[in-house]
């Protein structure tokens, strides 16, 4: 349910959903109120008159009992629950007031309106169930189990001409598995990987369980890996979880996962790593659900190429050496058990195959996912994160890449950062005037850190409000308590020690924003560098899809203002959010559209950037906020209406 947030006497609108906090909904309106805490109403800063409609509060000492009966609230530790009308009093207004508003400008691509949706059709999964009651063996029909077992499939699939079974785990209880609900049995069916081969048996059940088939969709990411739970019988999205990769104790990046993986048991350990992040998953899911993991019976996963290579317990040394060679592009399709993933013997696992070192199976299952191996529109897909993948092309073509762009844009490498959780800067505004800053955190609790799109929020206000140059150095035209100059470098101070949870100044460092410009440099050189290689121009691409977690919260104008992504025109953006997760799941739901993924990767060739000449050049020019080439983003370097 959404609710319309009117604030006065600005008169600017915006709509949120129930319960959203007002001084998040603020801040997508563009609307600027002092909040230096975070949102745990420590510095009683934003205080706003409720005119009309219903705010939910949390009792604060801070409020005088007469702001209370003038309706005044903290916007930090307020939750919208109708339509409101705001008024920001005047001592509030003296401190800011509206700002230009920015939002995101972008249409949505997911399972419900992605090009493949329509190819997608009707329900067919790649594992089915069928029930059967077989009849009785007798001395004239006595057959052995087996073949009673084939025969009768057979006779409920006409189109079927071949059925196999696995061995041994399928035939050592087949015998009491059939006569233990009197011959009334569920068998689990492995759909062909081509038209003409065998259907395969891979479990019997007792009785009739064909209520009970679920497909898990698996994103296994460096950092975090997600869970998607699929009722394979109706189609519906019914559970997800998300835990954070084991393996980040062995190294924050795929590079040092290598590293690792060299000693002694490394890898052995890596992999076990990977699977105990797995189930735990599998667990949290099951619980949620009251279902056993033997209900879940077939998982679609893909995952970077060095991913895939550890959980598959695959040698990666030399993915990381010149000339850049994965062991293994396309995956044997394997059984889960035998990985150590909790899960019936015989159940499979799928992983998207890789198109090199440093574009994987996950970028394989996005352009799957998003469809643009069926669109004849020219696209560019910017997955943003510590190993930007980039892919440009369509249904005739396509080009691919991988730039290090660094872990800036996941909170690595600077020096308050830390990933999107509780606590994390992820928006933020500084008035013009005063310089003070409004903060909204993860949680709206006090801060403790900055995550990503936290950085992508600082920076441009910095540059806006004059604090930085282009260069991303500190203006000397600013006496400021805020702005100071540590032992290393210049600063300017977020939040002072008394509003954080860590009980002490969090900053935005010189260090921290050169970080940041080398990383957006990195990833925007790499797009010139892939379309120039074709012949193209940012005029030419028709659409830009931007995937990942961090590309779907990201602020687009933001973005484009400080050269993250290209100056054109808004609605050829569009947010795609986790294109891994999608392109398995649009698979656990139809069997002929999962078979398509091949064609979307015989579409692909890498491009290798490490060595490319016209690269560097690109980046040089790219270290700059928003880059050397005014031409590149009019926009950014209009001259503002008087």
């Amino acid at each position: 349910m959404t609710n319309r947030v009117l604030f006065q006497p600005d008169n600017v609108t915006v709509e949120v959903s129930s319960g959203d906090n007002l001084l998040s909904a603020a801040a997508l309106a563009g609307i600027y109120i002092p909040a230096s805490c975070g949102g745990d109403g420590v510095c009683g800063k934003c205080k706003v008159q409720l005119i009309e409609g219903t705010l939910k509060s949390k009792t604060d000492n801070s409020l005088s009992r007469e702001e209370l009966k003038s309706n005044i609230h903290l916007a930090c530790t307020s939750r919208v629950e109708s339509d409101v009308t705001i008024k920001i009093p005047e001592n509030v207004r003296n401190d800011g007031g509206a700002l230009k508003k920015i939002t995101k400008n972008t249409k949505n691509i997911s399972a419900a309106s992605s090009p493949v949706q329509t190819r997608v059709g009707m329900l067919s999964p790649p594992v089915q169930k069928i029930f059967l009651t077989l009849p009785l063996p007798t001395i004239s029909d006595n057959v052995s189990d087996m073949q009673r077992l084939i025969r009768e499939i057979i006779k409920a699939l006409p189109d079927t001409r071949e059925v196999k079974y696995d061995h041994p785990e399928l035939l050592r209880d087949l015998s009491l598995t059939l006569r233990e609900k009197n011959w009334q049995i569920t068998v689990l069916l492995l759909l062909p990987k081509h038209k003409n081969d065998a259907i395969r048996i891979i479990a019997v059940e007792p009785g009739d369980t064909t209520s009970r088939l679920y497909g898990l969709a698996l994103d296994i990411g460096t950092t975090t890996m997600t869970g998607h739970l699929i009722d394979l019988n109706n189609g519906q999205s019914i559970d997800e979880y998300t835990a954070y990769n084991a393996q980040v104790s062995s190294g924050e990046d795929v590079i040092s996962r290598i590293i690792y993986s060299q000693r002694s048991n490394g890898l052995k350990y890596l992999q076990e790593q990977a699977v105990k992040t797995i189930n735990s998953i599998i667990e949290a899911i099951c619980k949620s659900q009251i279902i056993r993991p033997s209900d879940i019976h077939y998982i679609m996963a893909a995952g970077n190429t060095v991913m895939a290579h550890l959980l598959l317990g695959l040698e990666s040394k030399f993915i990381r050496e010149a000339p850049y060679v994965p062991g293994i592009s396309h995956f044997p399709l394997v059984k889960a058990a035998s990985l150590g993933i909790l899960a019936h013997p015989s159940v499979r696992l799928f992983l998207y195959p890789c198109v090199a070192s440093y574009v994987g199976g996950d970028i394989v299952a996005g352009i799957h996912g998003a469809g643009i191996y069926h669109s004849e529109k020219i696209s560019l897909y910017i997955d943003i994160g510590t190993n930007g993948e980039i892919v440009v092309g369509n249904n005739q073509w396509m080009l691919t890449a991988a730039c290090s762009a660094g872990p800036a844009f996941e909170g690595g490498g600077i020096k308050y950062g830390m990933r999107a959780s509780q606590g994390a800067i992820e928006n933020f505004f500084i008035h013009e005037q005063s310089l003070e800053p409004m903060i909204v955190t993860v949680g709206n609790t006090n801060p403790r850190g900055i995550c990503g799109s936290g950085l992508i929020a600082i920076v441009p206000e910095l540059l806006a409000s004059g604090i930085i140059d282009q260069r991303g150095h500190f203006t000397s035209v600013h006496d400021h308590p805020r702005i100071r100059k540590s032992a290393d470098c210049w600063e300017y101070v977020l939040a002072w020690a008394h509003d954080t949870l860590i009980k002490e100044d969090i900053v935005i460092t010189e260090i921290d924003i050169d970080n940041l410009i080398r990383a957006k440099g990195a990833l925007f050189a790499g797009y010139q560098t892939l379309i120039a290689s074709v012949g193209l121009t940012f005029k030419d691409i028709d659409q830009f899809i931007l995937a990942g977690n961090f590309g779907s919260s990201i602020d687009l104008e933001r973005a484009i203002s400080i050269g993250l992504l290209p100056d054109v025109d808004r609605e050829r953006f569009h947010y795609l959010g986790n294109g891994s997760l999608l392109g398995c799941r649009l698979s656990l739901l139809n069997h002929q559209h999962f078979l398509e993924h091949r064609r979307a990767r015989s579409l692909m060739t890498n491009v290798e950037l490490s060595d490319n000449a016209e690269f560097m050049n690109y980046y040089m020019a790219a270290l700059f906020l928003p880059h050397t080439d005014k031409t590149l983003f009019p926009s950014c370097f209009a001259k503002p209406d008087k």
